[in-house]
């Protein structure tokens, strides 16, 4: 864990420059808006390590898969989004003498993300090789009011001497991806141009032939007044710079706006691209700096209005959350259904950029009550839209008669990961597709959505596992053979009991769906048969048949669910007993050793006791988690949010008050030591839901909200917003008290610890309630 980040509630500071944190800190500092997103890259040149890191959503290349044996049904890419063009890019050289980072003397850096406004400014002073010393201060965003335009202002003063200085932004296209299978470029020019004080880049992706327009626009100031300075063009191989050289005093402040157009042929025809880039940068810089920013203030303003949670009394609890949800916001916008969610958003390449379940499982929740519906929705719509590629997925293994088997890793709907143990077993994503359409509906009340949308999906779903089990003649019972659960320390297992019951769950589910959509919209029922060739009666026997015989390993004597056959065979340790020079030990331990481990990556069988919460008393919520939760080393990020909601229901406050320091700044404080590879954006909206529906206890049941707050010590209150259906509230949890406000006009009923209340339109109520603590087993 490191924590060299300075605590404030809402920003994210370094103060010194820690150049062997660097691409940490690159990850941590990353700006977004939804279309496009950049690391904290430097503008200057920088010689030291670094990962350069510029993308653009949607855009992405199928990299051949390399691996030393092949398997049928192996997928032949692995797709990932592309680093794509470094349009930061600002080279100074001041008496010849390049300004560089890694090669200057360093001193008062400060480097901060205001995530209030959606801002990146640097300062520091340097001292260059040749003696001259220069202040510098930079900002810059990725606007989100026009999502395909960003900004810089780059100020440098000369602080002890005069100098002559050369000037050079650019665009450039000749990038690499640290993470390409066979050291690839994976970007060709089509075009490049450039004017006056401005430059164009147009280049393509090589196989899928998506086409990225990148155009700037340059001004200078000389202490305040447009320089008059000419520029001279430079063009070569999907480059293009503009370079001026000027001479300055001592104290002499030169201030570089560089304006820059990202478009991608995603949104645009191919052969207006260049028109139409120079349209949207000319309105950027008529616009100027001051404008954008004011812009870029005020509507993140109104994002923070929609999704802030406010915790009082803690400030490094503070800033974990603001940071999660920051980079929710900046990933993702809901306003184009054809895009998703990758698991580094656009902080890294790691993991390809593409969507996992992760979406579905822990991000979901977060955009059902935070957006407008239309947000979650078009996350469904998404996979709506693949329904044909993972029908063809699951005939790729052998399955048929439409059965669909969604892919752990996609693009485009069709499978794409390059690991055959999680490719081929790790199945239990299809739940969380299924699982994804019933919280929305519950939440929304948009039962129509199954009629338009949901059915197809969930009919394909269930008859996918009701082929995937076979039957043991020796356990008279339906069987799961050849796993791999959520948690991925354990592999090619025989009945996961996650993905046993979320199996179950998802053919009792498709079969009342089934009933509901033929009762209430019955011309759209018969046209999905039709399409679809379903034969309910043959079809729902089978579903009954599988569902009501499947077989659960289970351990009577210690009242615990068997997260799969043979799990108490390994030697029963528990993770505190694992020297702390070898965790995590992924990075320490061979793959061998941690197979025969008992040691858990990430919540499990607890993942399914999350998601089915109600279908158990609390006694054996808290068996199992007091069993498995002391084996969890929590080295999928995944893993702690979903320990912090059974932590705060049963009561367990200094296990969830550290589960969620954990998931809150799991980047901030590097706890994985792996954020260099780009921050963990879907594990965010875990953080989110431990403090939404585990301080808070948040939940959707018999279509009311219920309320179960545990405010942790360390707190003196926690606030936020939710919607719910019409209804947007705000609550407000002290230690003994909640307070909720009702914005909306009509009155609605809520549940504070099982007890109803009715809060009318416009109005507050304050409930007292006993908060259950409790100390942890061990």
């Amino acid at each position: 864990m490191k924590q060299y980040l300075k605590h404030d509630e809402w920003k994210i500071i370094e103060e010194g420059f820690h150049k062997k944190h660097n691409r940490i800190t690159e990850s941590v500092f990353s700006i977004g808006n939804g279309r496009m997103g950049q690391r904290a890259n430097f503008e200057e040149q920088y010689s030291g390590d670094s990962l350069q890191g510029n993308y653009i959503a949607g855009v992405y290349y199928p990299d051949k898969t390399r691996v030393g044996w092949w398997k049928n049904g192996y997928p032949e890419y692995f797709a990932k989004v592309l680093n794509a063009v470094n349009w930061i890019g600002i080279d100074i050289k001041i008496n010849n003498d390049e300004l560089d980072l890694h090669q200057c003397k360093i001193s008062d850096f400060r480097r901060v993300l205001d995530m209030k406004k959606g801002i990146l400014s640097r300062s520091f002073t340097a001292k260059l090789k040749n003696g001259i010393k220069v202040k510098v201060k930079t900002v810059r965003f990725c606007s989100i009011v026009d999502d395909e335009t960003a900004a810089i202002r780059y100020s440098i003063t000369l602080l002890n001497k005069k100098a002559k200085l050369e000037i050079k932004p650019y665009l450039d296209f000749d990038v690499i991806n640290e993470d390409a299978n066979y050291d690839e470029k994976f970007w060709e020019e089509v075009n490049r141009m450039t004017g006056k004080r401005s430059g164009y880049v147009t280049a393509k992706t090589k196989k899928l032939n998506f086409h990225v327009c990148s155009g700037m626009q340059i001004r200078i100031d000389h202490n305040g007044k447009t320089s008059k300075n000419p520029f001279s063009s430079t063009e070569k191989n999907k480059y293009v710079a503009q370079t001026a050289k000027l001479k300055a005093k001592k104290r002499d402040e030169i201030t570089i706006f560089k304006y820059v157009a990202n478009l991608s042929s995603e949104n645009h025809p191919k052969t207006a691209m260049l028109k139409i880039c120079k349209k949207v940068l000319k309105q950027a810089t008529q616009k100027g700096f001051d404008q954008l920013l004011d812009e870029q203030k005020i509507a993140w303003g109104a994002k923070w209005k929609e999704s802030d949670i406010t915790i009082e009394g803690d400030v490094a609890a503070q800033q974990g959350i603001r940071f999660n949800i920051f980079q929710l916001n900046q990933t993702y916008t809901g306003e184009d259904e054809r895009l998703n969610i990758g698991p580094k958003g656009f902080t890294g390449e790691k993991y390809g950029g593409s969507t996992y379940w992760d979406t579905e499982a822990y991000c979901f929740p977060f955009y059902l009550s935070s957006a407008e519906p239309r947000v979650a929705r078009n996350l469904l719509i998404y996979r709506y839209k693949h329904l044909p590629k993972a029908i063809e997925n699951a005939n790729k293994l052998g399955f048929n008669s439409g059965a669909a088997l969604y892919p752990m890793v996609t693009m485009n709907g069709e499978e794409c990961h390059n690991e055959w143990e999680i490719t081929f077993e790790e199945i239990h994503r299809n739940g969380a597709i299924a699982f994804a359409i019933y919280d929305y509906i519950r939440y929304t009340g948009d039962k129509d959505y199954l009629s338009q949308y949901g059915l197809p999906v969930l009919i394909a779903i269930a008859r996918f596992w009701a082929q995937r089990v076979n039957f043991s003649n020796e356990k008279n019972k339906f069987v799961l053979l050849g796993v791999t659960g959520p948690n991925e320390y354990e592999n090619n297992v025989n009945n996961n009991w996650y993905t046993l019951y979320i199996a179950k769950w998802c053919l009792e589910y498709a079969r009342d769906a089934v009933h509901y959509v033929r009762k209430t919209a019955p011309e759209r029922y018969a046209a999905i048969s039709a399409k679809y060739h379903f034969n309910d009666r043959a079809e729902i026997r089978r579903w009954n048949k599988v569902s009501r015989n499947l077989y659960f390993p289970e351990n009577k004597d210690l009242g615990i669910f068997l997260q799969q056959d043979g799990f108490l065979d390994k030697e029963q340790k528990l993770a505190k007993d694992i020297p702390e020079e070898q965790t995590p030990i992924w990075q320490n331990w061979s793959w061998d050793r941690i197979l025969r481990s008992v040691y858990i990556k990430q919540a499990d069988v607890l993942q399914g006791l999350y998601l089915f919460e109600d279908h158990f008393d609390e006694v054996t919520v808290k068996r199992n988690f007091d069993y498995y939760e002391p084996r969890t080393v929590h080295e999928s990020s995944l893993s702690p949010c979903v320990h912090v909601i059974h932590a705060a229901r049963l009561g367990y406050e200094k296990k969830a008050y550290e589960l969620y320091l954990r998931t809150s700044r799991l980047d901030l404080d590097d706890y994985n030591n792996d954020t260099e590879d780009g921050c963990h954006i879907t594990s965010m909206g875990g953080t989110w839901m431990s403090v939404i529906k585990g301080f808070g206890g948040m939940r959707v049941r018999r279509d009311h909200l219920y309320f179960s707050p545990l405010l942790p010590r360390q707190w003196k209150s926690l606030t936020f917003k939710i919607r719910f259906r019409e209804n947007l509230l705000s609550v407000r949890i002290g230690p003994t008290e909640a307070e909720i406000f009702n914005h909306s006009k009509g009155d609605i009923k809520i549940y504070v610890h099982n007890k109803p209340r009715i809060i009318q339109g416009k109005q507050s109520q304050t409930v007292s309630y006993k908060p259950k603590r409790q100390p942890i087993a061990t």
